[in-house]
């Protein structure tokens, strides 16, 4: 994975240096009439909040513009509610759907009293990662590549009361459509699990992926590869090129927003829920990831199995021993865990292996040069905070790195397959938000090196998803049960 060109899309998304005089003259050059200020809260949804253009000065970018702490998710006590953003100008971009010509500026948190950087903001997160591994020698960047994938549905009811729960998600193309009334029903349904990679008129959704794909690349975000992924019901792919981390995380907020704002554009909905769909493949988000040092990659080394270097082992033992309490942070959802099973391609079992997509850990080999080799975590979702989950899976292969963890020995059959006294050998990924939490909270002194991430944020963070999401799917009746218990 090396570094590449870098270029200037159409809205202004240039993704070289930008000074603040450079924003404010591509503010001027692109009409825009307003600017919109947006950053990530702890979970890992962008907020924002818009001012006229003409408020926008270079003095903006030193002394920031405050907002409430108190009403974002995992930030600030109202006591102590008052916070600033501190405007980015590398980040700077023209919003391609909103009427009213707008500059985006993406920005980090401080705190106005002690004029330092948010330890709760994400961003600020991924930022000591990349300075860590510089601090380390280990390497001087660390690249990363996430494939988030990604339902369109056609339309999504749920709703959820005291004496009530339902969902209803729907697709044209789905297989359980086939005898629908739909007026004229012309066929061309996706049968389940075998949505990879047929042409239209089966995939319905080839020019709603071109347009996102080119709108991306319009705000800075290079993009590989699109397709229809294997699930029924429009599951979808779109492949960024890969970029270092924080500019990586900052592109896959900026891939969210642009699938899910042109699914809206074309009346339909987009998710990047992991398991919306029961008995079909679910959503996941393989991350390739890679270090480079004077221009060298680090996980390199010919002729070895995979390619791979010792430096590369070290950091795969480090990704699978921490596994079990990286995922609170990779797959930080109670319905991460329902794609987290076998016999859906899920990547359950800790081990890796070249080419088999059924372990954690893959290594791919559509080549063998230097500039190519990497390693590919596949158990993470797009639920995840990229902040946290890409700076985790860092520090997670640091520590391998440092303390040596050699990971088990690579395995390439059919993980699914294997002899009952193989597969016990075999440790798996944990099954539930809960379990995953619990490991968090025993195992997490390497994510502390650095200063990276804090005992604050970790302690945060498992008390907001334990009481927010744990404890409010366990409280309540499922449907199923009801058909499982009503007539006992």
């Amino acid at each position: 994975m090396a570094s590449g060109a870098k270029k200037k899309g159409a809205t202004g998304a240039a993704t070289g240096t930008k000074t603040p005089a450079d924003v404010l003259k591509l503010a001027k050059d692109s009409g825009a009439k307003m600017v919109d200020y947006r950053f990530c809260d702890m979970p890992g949804m962008w907020q924002h909040f818009s001012s006229l253009i003409h408020t926008l000065e270079e003095d903006t970018f030193k002394e920031g513009v405050g907002f409430d702490g108190s009403s974002i998710r995992g930030f600030q006590a109202i006591q102590e509610s008052d916070m600033l953003l501190m405007p980015d100008p590398k980040t700077a971009f023209v919003d391609p759907f909103l009427e009213v010509p707008t500059l985006i500026l993406l920005c980090d948190v401080k705190d106005p009293v002690t004029l330092q950087l948010y330890t709760r903001d994400p961003r600020h997160i991924a930022i000591k990662a990349e300075r860590y591994l510089k601090s380390t020698g280990i390497g001087d960047v660390a690249y990363f590549g996430p494939e988030a994938e990604f339902f369109v549905f056609d339309s999504v009811r749920y709703n959820q009361a005291e004496n009530h729960a339902f969902y209803e998600v729907d697709s044209v193309e789905a297989a359980w459509n086939t005898g629908s009334e739909e007026g004229k029903n012309l066929g061309y349904k996706v049968r389940y699990k075998e949505g990879y990679f047929p042409v239209p008129p089966s995939d319905t959704l080839q020019d709603i992926r071109s347009e996102m794909a080119m709108l991306m690349e319009d705000m800075g975000v290079e993009i590989e590869v699109h397709h229809h992924e294997v699930a029924t019901a429009g599951q979808c792919e779109i492949d960024m090129k890969f970029d270092s981390l924080v500019v990586m995380a900052d592109k896959l907020i900026k891939y969210k927003y642009v699938v899910k704002n042109v699914a809206r554009r074309h009346g339909k909905t987009a998710t990047f829920m992991p398991k919306p769909i029961f008995k079909d493949n679910g959503s996941g988000m393989h991350v390739h990831q890679s270090i480079w040092k004077g221009g060298k990659n680090v996980f390199f080394r010919a002729g070895s199995y995979g390619d791979l270097s010792q430096t590369a082992l070290y950091y795969i033992g480090g990704l699978l021993h921490h596994a079990p309490a990286l995922l609170a942070l990779t797959n930080p959802t109670t319905n991460s865990y329902r794609r987290l099973v076998p016999g859906y391609e899920a990547p359950i079992n800790l081990i890796y292996s070249c080419r088999n997509r059924s372990a954690c850990v893959r290594i791919p080999m559509y080549s063998h040069s230097e500039k190519s080799k990497r390693v590919e975590l596949r158990c993470p979702d797009a639920s995840c905070n990229p902040y946290l989950a890409f700076a985790a899976m860092l520090m997670a292969g640091l520590d391998g790195v440092q303390n040596k963890i050699l990971p088990p020995s690579p395995i390439d059959k059919n993980l699914y397959d294997l002899e009952p006294e193989e597969k016990a050998k075999v440790q798996q990924t944990p099954g539930s938000l809960d379990a995953v939490l619990d490991l968090l909270e025993k195992d997490h002194d390497w994510l502390l090196k650095g200063d990276v991430f804090t005992k604050d944020l970790i302690e945060t963070w498992i008390a907001y998803k334990r009481e927010m999401e744990v404890d409010a799917v366990r409280l309540r009746p499922h449907p199923h049960e009801f058909a499982l218990y009503y007539d006992i």
